[in-house]
């Protein structure tokens, strides 16, 4: 059931979240087009696009599109071998298409078999390479690029030796402003009296302060004073005509071309699979558990991608740096990244001089932060406690996430979770039968031996789909064994949408190891059904409905 959202319910606190994932967004949708051997504007049109159209059409309330660090190889090398920025463009716009196709096409579902464990490990190691790659920038030293992901350095270094060559680039400004920026962003959350300006975001006052404070050091003639090459370097247009210069259209009479939709395919598979799962893991991230149309996300990102070549922006996708900044700064709809996009579109209009003098050493510090609770060491000990069929999974995709990509990372992970699965569970099997049902119902769900991850498709679908003033009993006396994805998802149904929606929920036979509490009654309760063997049971659940809610 989709409930029809009011953009401007949340209006305060989407605004604050807007901003700080603007001040995030800024440098990255630059350090990735310089990245990408494109235009710098390219990578603003397309976070501009991401943010305001995407974020729209969109049914994310968490997610945040723009260009992303995963496409940046295929677009350089695309745009090296075509020779002309404009042909290229072509292949975004194919791309774009292709993915709309692929949204009608309903292939989004994919998504629904991404392991918890898979995606969290994705989360944790982005976190991770977020921490490795902005400790440098924190500390004065900006040889590489915002946005780069890559573990593995063009020179041959990696992540961790580039690390010891920051010690013979310390800026000391730099790290002033850097250890500045982090105690007002730990105290804006942790001080009392500052809690009570949380409309303000710690971010932008630790942007303000790292500006004011390299404006001081400058005034002065001090030897901490940032230099420009430190600084956000976003190009300043001097006239109408030179603005109206940097909107670059696809040429389309190289709609003939093979590699042009060589390249465009790339682009759409590698963007829709990253997307995917982006919005999987913006889901697991939002409090309110609200899933998302991954059908209509791709439908969105399709329509972005086409409008985005159309205006000489880059290809993007939904992106979680920026998604996870904008759970972070405590985004409650889809309204924060609209807004996001607003502010980007607006300041890179009228006061781009103002946004070259931001220490790239105080956007790193809000970033380490956002790196910190991606990874933070509660997550591990999370998993630790689940077991190793859990533990596994979640660090080697943490791992090879880091160490090569999160395209790789991820399969890995996922082939790691289906290992185990066959392995110990062979016999496991899930039946579904689906039902009309009415309001008022009682819904009975047997839940089978054997459940897993893979079932957690029909799962996620059974619960989206009973409706308000349900009388749902869940019954888990026959299981031996049910997937962490799938206890979760109970879990996160009995207690948000079974409390909106007015469901009854009764959970029988729950094993303590589950940590699922069995009802003593109906109150307050949400349950799942399932049919593990719906010829036998039919007619036992006719004459024990009355019992059961007596």
């Amino acid at each position: 059931m989709t409930k029809k959202i009011n953009l401007f319910a949340n209006l305060k606190s989407d605004f604050a979240s807007g901003l700080v994932v603007f001040l995030v967004a800024l440098p990255l949708c630059l350090g990735i087009a310089m990245a990408s051997g494109a235009p710098l504007f390219s990578g603003i049109i397309s976070g501009v696009i991401g943010g305001i159209v995407v974020g729209y059409l969109s049914q994310s309330h968490i997610s945040v599109s723009g260009p992303a660090a995963g496409l940046t190889a295929i677009i350089l090398t695309a745009i090296t071998d075509f020779g002309a920025f404009d042909v290229f463009l072509m292949s975004v716009f194919i791309a774009g298409l292709i993915q709309l196709a692929l949204g009608f096409l309903k292939a989004g579902s994919i998504s629904n078999y991404f392991p918890t464990n898979v995606i969290e490990g994705m989360l944790a190691g982005i976190g991770i390479i977020i921490i490795l790659k902005q400790l440098p920038h924190a500390f004065g030293y900006d040889a590489d690029f915002e946005g780069d992901q890559a573990f593995v350095q063009s020179d041959g270094s990696n992540s961790f030796s580039f690390l010891f060559d920051v010690l013979k680039h310390i800026h000391l400004g730099a790290v002033v402003i850097s250890l500045v920026s982090l105690i007002i962003l730990i105290s804006w959350d942790k001080v009392s009296f500052l809690k009570k300006l949380k409309l303000i975001p710690g971010a932008l006052v630790a942007v303000i302060l790292g500006i004011a404070l390299n404006e001081f050091f400058l005034a002065t003639g001090s030897s901490l004073a940032i230099a420009k090459e430190h600084l956000v370097s976003l190009p300043v247009p001097k006239s109408f005509d030179e603005f109206k210069s940097i909107l670059i259209t696809p040429n389309f009479a190289a709609v003939t071309n093979p590699q042009v939709w060589v390249v465009a395919i790339t682009i759409a598979i590698v963007a829709s699979i990253e997307t995917l799962l982006c919005i999987e893991a913006a889901d697991r991230m939002d409090v309110q558990k609200r899933y998302t149309n991954t059908n209509v996300e791709l439908r969105a990102q399709g329509i972005g991608n086409m409008l985005s070549s159309l205006l000489g922006g880059l290809p993007m996708t939904s992106v979680v740096v920026r998604s996870s900044a904008n759970n972070n700064a405590g985004a409650k709809s889809k309204m924060s990244a609209i807004i996001h996009g607003v502010l980007l579109l607006l300041s890179v209009l009228a006061i781009p001089t103002l946004l070259n003098k931001i220490p790239l050493a105080t956007l790193a510090t809000v970033l380490i932060l956002v790196g910190y609770k991606l990874a933070k060491p509660a997550t591990f000990k999370h998993f630790w406690e689940k077991g190793k069929y859990q533990f596994i999974p979640f660090v080697a995709t943490l791992v090879f996430v880091v160490a090569t990509d999160l395209l790789k990372g991820v399969a890995l992970g996922i082939v790691i979770s289906v290992i185990f699965v066959l392995r110990g569970n062979l016999k496991r099997a899930y039946s579904f039968k689906k039902e009309e049902y009415e309001d008022g119902d009682v819904i009975h769900i047997d839940l089978a031996q054997e459940v897993s991850f893979l079932n957690k498709a029909a799962i996620k679908l059974t619960l989206n789909e009973i409706p308000e003033n349900s009388k749902v009993v869940i019954n888990a006396q026959d299981t031996e064994y049910i997937a962490h994805d799938v206890l979760d998802l109970i879990r996160e149904f009995k207690e948000t949408r079974a409390i909106d929606a007015n469901i009854k929920v009764k959970l029988k036979g729950f094993k303590e190891a589950y940590e699922l509490e069995n009802s003593p009654d109906l109150s307050n309760h949400v349950s799942i059904e399932h049919y593990y063997d719906v010829a036998k049971r039919a007619l036992v659940q006719k004459e024990t409905v009355k019992e059961d809610f007596k």
